[in-house]
């Protein structure tokens, strides 16, 4: 790929969405991080994309609540392919593990301490397996550097969601969106 271009982005469901990230999705073998006030906070906004993805495993690391099959079934998430897996402490471990196996077309994370280190980690394991990383954070990450090509606040609306573009490759940071919940 030429330097400096951007690849074509997995749909988020969502145009507007799309039409503000610099991919048209969401980044392809990437982390993506989505900060919010509460753990949960940007899970709808991931649903259309990971009910497109069927043809490798979805893997949740340490979600702050135990899915409710039906409701993700619902919504066209393939049960079958979907690993829940409980690491605690070794939650950055597991997700790695699961981006670098190939395996997995998205592995979402939730909770833990966040060094740069650890962040890059997760970003070569997404782009080494080819495959999406959702890791959900406190706002207050925001403050500190993220090798992640994409950051996102995420807040509640009263209609759906509040995001604003915190960073982007290869596109501009500072849009805010008001988008439905999906």
């Amino acid at each position: 790929m030429a330097r400096g271009r951007v690849p074509a982005g997995v749909p988020t469901g969502l145009a507007a969405l799309d039409q503000a990230l610099s991919g048209g999705g969401w980044p392809p073998g990437s982390l993506t991080e989505l900060l919010g006030d509460w753990p949960g906070d940007g899970f709808g906004l991931v649903l259309p994309a990971l009910a497109r993805l069927q043809s490798r495993w979805l893997v949740l690391v340490d979600p702050p609540l135990t899915p409710f099959a039906p409701a993700l079934a619902a919504r066209g998430v393939a049960l079958e392919r979907l690993v829940v897996v409980n690491a605690g402490a070794r939650g950055a471990w597991a997700a790695e593990q699961g981006l670098r196996s190939r395996a997995c077309a998205a592995v979402l994370v939730w909770g833990g301490r966040w060094d740069g280190t650890q962040l890059r980690r997760l970003q070569l394991a997404a782009a080494t397996g080819d495959a999406l990383a959702f890791l959900f954070r406190d706002p207050d990450a925001a403050r500190a550097p993220s090798p992640a090509p994409l950051r996102l606040r995420v807040q509640p609306a009263p209609t759906g969601y509040r995001v604003t573009v915190l960073k982007q490759r290869g596109g501009r940071a500072g849009a805010v969106l008001s988008l439905p919940s999906c």
